[in-house]
């Protein structure tokens, strides 16, 4: 499986949506899209644990709340894994009562549905450390930041 870490700097960060609403997961990828980066869906918690074996995405953005295989078992697999550990997990969920817990869990952001996609936008680019006008091609992360 490919490092977790960042490809090359030319190329846009791959983040998988997963998310049991179908219109949430289209709103999310199709605006990460639209501003540049490389998106993938799951509609559930197997299928999301099947594209990260596969793709190795940069980030994820993660309901909870899933059929088949919920976002914490999600969460669970991920940190336990030395291949996963380090991917960024952005959790985006309706119950804010989880938020504790999420963390504790190792999620490295949360936010609360509904979540305007622009937030999420910006989330990522924190956790990337990404200047709003970076164009892919060039130096996307904070040179600060070790490779």
């Amino acid at each position: 499986m490919p490092s977790p870490k960042r490809r090359a700097a030319s190329l846009p960060p791959t983040i998988l949506v997963v998310d049991d609403d179908t219109d949430s997961r289209l709103i999310y990828s199709e605006y990460l899209r639209a501003h540049g980066w490389l998106t993938f869906t799951a509609a559930d918690g197997r299928s999301a644990l099947d594209k990260i074996a596969e793709l190795a995405p940069d980030a994820v953005v993660l309901d909870l709340a899933m059929p088949r295989v919920d976002g914490w078992t999600v969460l669970k697999h991920l940190r336990e894994s030395s291949w996963t550990a380090a991917i960024p997990v952005v959790v985006v969920t309706a119950s804010m009562v989880a938020r504790d817990d999420a963390f504790q869990a190792g999620c490295d952001a949360f936010l609360l549905k509904p979540c305007p996609p622009e937030t999420l936008l910006l989330q990522l680019r924190g956790l990337f450390r990404i200047r709003p006008t970076a164009r892919f091609g060039q130096q996307l992360l904070d040179p600060r930041s070790p490779s």
